[in-house]
């Protein structure tokens, strides 16, 4: 695994935004030009061409069971229209390529109608100048108000005091299980689900008792592979910490990590890993066969993981929010939220826009079925979610999800995750001390505090 952060740009007397305003303004799209036709979205968008009157476009970054729900969602919108030329719809590769393209298509005034964005993504969006306000007024067009949401996932919604975003989902890091072998270590309670795990030593009892029984390892995880999830692991553990304070603030300028608190956590992961409790090198194909194979009773990621896990024939599998090991429950969590581009929008787009965003949040069920939890409160409240399992049973963690700390370097699959994850991926493998990994993330760290945001 590289132990190396991207290199950050550096400081010029022209931000980034302005000179990519300039570009497109002489008409420079040419690195655009070729990647879809001219009725595609992504043409809309970017060279300007034409669609129906009434049209909504609408970009994503779903793909695998996401996308598939997404678009059974996208053609219920079209049949409540009653038309298939209501919606256009294009999804790009998952990341930083994707927010480049809402940012250029908006900087040269041709955004989508609609765009999906992480959350925490959205707010260096919105520092930017790239979205439009999402007011009490916006939302009364079609008859929401702030109080139909989670009260945390709108609160990272906010920047400056102002929302910039509709949170869709929340989905959390959580704990999956493999119910055969829980049952013969003895795990499981008597309603037949995972009894209750509080504390480091009653985690470290569950995972010794669960190795006994696979004769191989108690959890897995991620180690290679996929820095964002070894980021989301130690992010759950940190964040339940008493006193740990977010590792940046002030818009990412100040490095305000507790290293000693840092220090610690990363201790116990090596020392799971360390003494077998889970394996130092595995990817998530390799954690998810693991758990198939009964060769560990405990599979660590994101929800959404769900779809992959009941295509595998003959796993008998569950969920629960990741265990409280330290003071205080929390969970590293991102939401997927609708973000209105910065556009000139007259009133019948603006209505139209958040009619497809009302839309989506009614199919929230649809939704929730690839594991995400709803943040739309009458779905998150209704008897039929409550009735979904094993989705309902971590549906608290919305409650207490923790975000990446805003930063324009920070976010679902940024700059930030690639630097911590990767430090804390060695220290799975064994192959950094705690101490060492600590200080290269807030060397790191550091010096993306002191480089301009490019936007």
């Amino acid at each position: 695994m590289n132990s190396h952060p991207p290199t950050p740009p550096t400081r010029s007397a022209l931000s980034r935004r302005s000179v990519l305003r300039g570009g497109l303004a002489a008409g420079g799209l040419g690195l655009v030009a070729g990647t879809a036709g001219c009725g595609s979205p992504l043409a809309a968008g970017l060279v300007g061409s034409q669609l129906n009157p009434g049209t909504v476009t609408f970009w994503n970054l779903f793909g695998g069971g996401d996308g598939a729900r997404l678009l059974l969602m996208l053609d219920e919108y079209r049949k409540q229209q009653g038309s298939a030329e209501s919606l256009v719809a294009a999804t790009f590769a998952w990341g930083n390529p994707y927010y480049t393209k809402v940012s250029l298509a908006t900087l040269g005034n041709k955004p989508p109608d609609v765009a999906v964005a992480h959350l925490t993504r959205a707010t260096n969006l919105a520092a930017a100048g790239l979205l439009e306000p999402i007011t009490d007024e916006t939302l009364a067009l079609v008859g929401l108000k702030v109080e139909d949401f989670t009260p945390a996932a709108w609160e990272a919604a906010s920047f400056e005091g102002q929302s910039y975003a509709i949170p869709m989902d929340t989905h959390p890091w959580v704990l999956f299980y493999g119910t055969e072998v829980c049952q013969q270590a003895g795990l499981l309670g008597a309603d037949g689900k995972l009894a209750r795990i509080e504390g480091l030593e009653a985690w470290e009892a569950a995972l010794t008792a669960a190795k006994e029984t696979t004769g191989r390892y108690g959890a897995a995880t991620a180690s290679v592979g996929d820095d964002s999830n070894c980021w989301r692991f130690v992010n759950t553990l940190y964040s339940q910490r008493e006193g740990a304070s977010p590792l940046m603030s002030d818009e990412g300028q100040d490095i305000t990590m507790d290293d000693d608190l840092m220090v610690d956590t990363l201790g116990a992961i090596q020392r799971w890993t360390g003494t077998g409790l889970m394996p130092k090198v595995v990817d998530v194909p390799g954690a998810e066969l693991m758990l198939s194979q009964g060769e560990t009773a405990f599979f660590m990621n994101g929800e959404w993981e769900i779809t992959t896990l009941q295509s595998i024939e003959g796993l008998d599998f569950s969920m629960a929010a990741f265990p409280q090991l330290y003071e205080k429950p929390a969970a590293h969590a991102d939401s997927h939220a609708f973000v209105l581009p910065r556009m000139d929008r007259d009133a019948d787009q603006l209505e139209r826009a958040m009619g497809f965003v009302h839309s989506m949040l009614e199919q929230g069920m649809t939704w929730a079925e690839g594991g995400h939890v709803p943040t739309y409160l009458p779905i998150f409240d209704s008897e039929e979610y409550k009735s979904l399992e094993p989705q309902v049973d971590y549906a608290e963690t919305a409650t207490y999800a923790s975000y990446d700390p805003a930063a324009w370097y920070s976010g679902s699959g940024s700059n930030f995750e690639t630097v911590t994850g990767s430090q804390i991926g060695l220290v799975l493998q064994g192959l950094s001390t705690p101490e060492a990994a600590t200080a290269s993330i807030r060397s790191q760290l550091e010096t993306y505090a002191r480089t301009a945001n490019p936007l």
